[in-house]
């Protein structure tokens, strides 16, 4: 497929789509790949079959681009975040570490549910919601509606990646599912987060991590000995689907750069959790040994040693000043993760994204105003 065929129908609205896919296909690297990799891509990074040194279309060595030193991983990627809690974003939150621009939807006044959640509050802003929501932008848009859900389609149709972590068939209802956004925007990595997957008997049923951790084993063997099942002092089961989510997404983008081919990504709570018992399971499935819960202490080996790496972030906040939250878990030879940047208010970037993403007149955006589909949060 051409390059321009790969953009969709509704991609020629983004003059700056348009600029990148002229950037792309001047740029020397492009002849000889045969591929593109959607609205903001790598076209830097592309492979000349020629070059020393290069091994299933990665750059190596002396090939890269000038400025190698000091490019982010992904640096001029775009994601579309429509996770709400903490599976998703904490899955995008990493991915702005590495340098994506993350652009998170949230229903206007109320905002992602963590929003509210507490004590404890930092002034009026949710300790829970600041700890995994740094480096995003924040656009209110009430997708339900029809005008809204049309805003999500132009901004996939401009982004590399859209996340999202509803029940099954409930975006698709507002034409807002794989399918509907595949549509018009072909190169896109879909990542779906939910409880159970896409298919089976459970797949509509709502996700918790409380509930995932119990279906898939973990409480069973978190407690102490002979006592009962202990959920863990952290929500394990949605911090490892973001994981999950996150190298998936990665992977994904690497496979676009080597097909050009977007594609959705199921990731679940319970899938997450039951990879996640590793030697557990392992043991049951080969040897039929049921594990038992053993407090503090470890069934094949002992002592731990436990590593204690400092990584606290401060920043601040535009309403409560300074916060700390616990920053990434790893360190980088090569450059060094996104400047910390607060999480945003609800809204706090919608014109910013509506003007400078999509090129939205101030007319349309004063009547999207009006008519309650946006939302735009002011402060001094």
């Amino acid at each position: 497929m051409s390059a321009v065929g790969m953009l969709g129908p509704t991609i020629g609205r983004s003059s700056r789509a348009i600029d990148h896919l002229r950037k792309a296909l001047c740029s020397p690297l492009v002849s000889g790949v045969g591929s593109f990799l959607g609205p903001l891509g790598f076209p830097q990074l592309l492979r000349l079959p020629s070059c020393p040194g290069s091994f299933r279309g990665l750059q190596q060595g002396n090939c890269l681009h000038p400025g190698a030193d000091t490019v982010k991983p992904l640096d001029g990627v775009r994601i579309l975040d429509l996770t709400r809690v903490l599976a998703g974003p904490f899955a995008t939150m990493n991915l702005g570490d590495l340098g994506a621009e993350i652009i998170k939807v949230e229903k206007p006044g109320s905002g992602d549910d963590t929003r509210s959640w507490g004590p404890p509050f930092v002034g009026t802003e949710s300790v829970y919601f600041l700890s995994v929501n740094r480096n995003k932008k924040s656009i209110a848009i009430n997708m339900k509606k029809a005008k809204g859900a049309k805003i999500i389609k132009e901004l996939a149709a401009v982004c590399d990646v859209l996340v999202e972590n509803y029940v099954p068939g409930k975006l698709a209802g507002m034409g807002l599912g794989y399918d509907d956004i595949n549509t018009v925007a072909p190169h896109i990595i879909y990542c779906s987060i939910t409880g159970y997957g896409q298919t089976g008997p459970k797949f509509q049923q709502a996700g918790y991590d409380s509930v995932a951790a119990a279906v898939s084993g973990l409480l069973h063997v978190t407690g102490p000995e002979g006592g009962e099942p202990v959920r863990p002092g952290v929500a394990m089961t949605d911090l490892a689907t973001g994981l999950y989510a996150y190298g998936a997404i990665m992977a994904a983008l690497l496979q676009r750069h080597k097909t050009g081919k977007g594609m959705h990504l199921d990731c679940n709570l319970l899938s997450s959790q039951v990879a996640c018992l590793t030697y557990i399971a392992s043991n049951f499935l080969n040897c039929r040994t049921e594990s038992i819960r053993w407090g503090t202490a470890h069934a094949s080996i002992v002592p731990y040693q436990v590593l204690h790496n400092k990584l606290i972030m401060e920043m601040k906040h535009p309403t409560v000043g300074k916060i700390t939250v616990p920053g990434p878990a790893v360190r980088y030879s090569q450059f060094e993760v996104s400047d910390p940047k607060p999480p945003p208010l609800v809204g706090q970037h919608t014109l910013d994204v509506l003007k400078s993403t999509l090129g939205y007149k101030d007319d349309v955006i004063q009547d999207l105003f009006d008519a309650g589909i946006i939302a735009q949060h002011e402060f001094k």
